[in-house]
């Protein structure tokens, strides 16, 4: 079965970090672009981090530049999202999605989603 399950989750103070973890399972994500986004409360879903798995590029959104750091493990078949110095505007719901061709920072025909995992950054 092939699925994205996002992990890592969980609440922290502004300040503070924590590191998301995508597991592809049922596929390896070489070749795949991989995304991060994130959705806060009544708000749209947005692109925050990306990589193009087969050259390593990545992009981020401004809001996170210099304090999100996305990096696949090979060995794990995982991408990882580490946050630092965590903001309350960073508080919302994680979500990994991939897909070969897609490769936007807006939601769309990405081939797989995650379920999800909440983070929420209190002051």
């Amino acid at each position: 079965q092939v699925q994205l399950v996002e992990s890592g989750g969980g609440s922290v103070q502004a300040g503070g970090s924590l590191r998301l973890s995508c597991a592809a399972s049922g596929f390896t994500y070489g070749g795949y672009c991989m995304t991060w986004f994130r959705q806060a409360p009544g708000k749209e879903r947005e692109g925050v981090a990306k990589i193009y798995t087969d050259t390593g590029r990545t992009y981020y959104d401004d809001s996170v530049k210099g304090r999100f750091t996305i990096s696949p493990d090979n060995a794990k078949n995982t991408v990882d999202l580490q946050m630092n110095s965590l903001k309350p505007e960073d508080t919302g719901m994680y979500y990994c999605a991939a897909d070969r061709t897609y490769c936007d920072m807006r939601p769309g025909p990405y081939n797989y989603w995650g379920q999800g995992t909440q983070v929420t950054v209190s002051s």
